[in-house]
């Protein structure tokens, strides 16, 4: 039997736009208390008085240790409880990696992995001390292969999916499902730094996904029963290659 959303509170990093706004609608849909979590505090402001009560403002900046770290007591503070946090805020690089930044790539590492790690870190005893919940990160293909024109978004995919997996393993006994959705290309923001002839091709060939196909994933993963756990989610263009 399905698991009902009705009732539940998430909490969505990265909600203000892209994949973390799909699901913030899809889940306040399903019934679910929404804290939207997002450094952009007029993004949020204005979206939450377009989607109702439910929607709830959470203004944090995950590459300011402070604020990372207050976000999960700042969130029970507002909501009470977390029984779903979908870790989904990111940043990419592409391109050969003479052509960035030690800046770029302290920014990357520190968003991809470095504030997921804390994240989970900061609501899993919460979780386990209740007995159950649902933590879901948004990684990529690009976690599962080496793509040479993603280097370091690659390696920052690859840690997450390493540590998504290890603590699978380690919350799976207190009640907490822990897994991930590996989506292949999204039309999104994160694609502003594809060079603009691979981004005209892609979208020629039918190969990238629109948000709301993540987000439906991520959906099916949160309803089903509670002694099924769906470790990792990959979704991908029905054209994409790799």
């Amino acid at each position: 039997m399905a698991e009902s959303l009705n009732g539940k509170v998430a909490a969505v990093t990265g909600a203000a736009s892209g994949i973390g706004l799909s699901m913030t609608k899809d889940l306040l849909a399903a019934g679910a208390t929404v804290v939207m979590v997002d450094r952009d505090e007029a993004g949020l402001t204005k979206l939450a008085g377009e989607l109702g009560d439910k929607a709830i403002v959470q203004v944090t900046d995950l590459l300011n240790a402070e604020s990372c770290n207050a976000m999960v007591p700042e969130i029970l503070e507002k909501a009470g409880h977390i029984d779903i946090l979908l870790c989904n805020a990111g940043s990419y690089i592409g391109g050969d990696l003479v052509d960035t930044t030690p800046e770029a790539i302290d920014r990357m590492v520190g968003l991809n992995v470095n504030a997921v790690i804390k994240n989970v870190h900061a609501v899993a005893p919460h979780m386990s001390e209740r007995g159950v919940g649902d933590i879901i990160v948004t990684c990529s293909i690009a976690g599962h292969s080496a793509i040479h024109v993603e280097p370091v978004y690659s390696a920052s995919k690859w840690a997450i999916t390493s540590f998504v997996q290890t603590m699978r393993r380690q919350l799976m006994e207190n009640g907490v499902r822990v897994g991930q959705v590996s989506p292949g290309p999204v039309i999104s923001a994160l694609l502003s730094d594809w060079e603009p002839e691979r981004l005209q091709r892609m979208k020629d060939a039918g190969a990238l996904m629109e948000t709301q196909e993540v987000s439906d994933a991520v959906m099916f993963m949160l309803t089903r029963p509670r002694n099924v756990t769906i470790r990792d989610m990959i979704v991908l263009p029905s054209n994409f290659d790799i």
